[in-house]
């Protein structure tokens, strides 16, 4: 069995890793650091700082016999610098799977986010992978303000009521566009709004069971 090793900036995001996961033959070993997020605003915060303590909990993540790190944090994922450190582990990205997704849509996209500290830096990894994917998107980010605290007080089913209200918005103001919820956290609201409209809204489950069993070599279960 293989053991996956999780790092997440809320514990609201393991019960959707868990759902994702399910159906491999897997361990999911999880670390939770929701003490990141809430010093990012704080004067004398640097991103440095910030960098720091993420890789020394990858450090500490790597050494607990895992089999692969899962960052499922958008947060984390953009500050993470592969030429920084080199590990014998896969370091596998939760917004791979989607980006892949987002380079194969052949209609301008809306990359939506609740919190508002991840946006310039998805933004700037998306267009860094599509450079090298040789692919051109026409893509633009959209923050739904003032909905990211909920989830970080653990109103979880305000938060999802909230964006997924936001992105049925959004769909009807631009019909032409692909709307991609480009938060893990928003994947709850983004199934409520396929399951009401019939309408797909791209999110980071919808293709990470795949990717995973690709990156970490994983069975399904017998």
């Amino acid at each position: 069995m293989k053991r996956i090793g999780c790092f997440h900036a809320h514990y609201s995001n393991i019960e959707l890793i868990e759902k994702a996961m399910n159906k491999f033959d897997v361990e999911l070993v999880h670390f939770v650091d929701p003490g990141l997020d809430r010093l990012k605003g704080d004067r004398g915060f640097t991103k440095e700082m910030m960098q720091k303590k993420v890789m020394e909990t990858l450090d500490w993540i790597s050494n607990c016999h895992v089999d692969a790190i899962l960052l499922t944090c958008t947060m984390f994922t953009s500050i993470f610098n592969e030429n920084d450190r080199s590990y014998t582990i896969p370091i596998i990205k939760i917004d791979e799977p989607l980006f892949g997704d987002i380079c194969k849509m052949n209609q301008p996209v809306i990359a939506v986010f609740t919190n508002p500290n991840t946006v310039n830096g998805t933004m700037k990894q998306l267009l860094a992978y599509t450079k090298v994917k040789g692919t051109a998107i026409d893509v633009e980010p959209f923050l739904l303000d003032h909905t990211f605290e909920l989830i970080m007080q653990g109103r979880s089913s305000e938060y999802i009521q909230a964006v997924s209200e936001g992105l049925m918005k959004i769909m009807d103001k631009y019909p032409e566009k692909n709307v991609v919820a480009a938060q893990l956290s928003m994947a709850p609201a983004a199934h409520l709004v396929e399951k009401q409209r019939g309408s797909f809204v791209g999110n980071h489950l919808v293709s990470l069971s795949d990717y995973m069993q690709e990156m970490a070599a994983l069975e399904p279960k017998s």
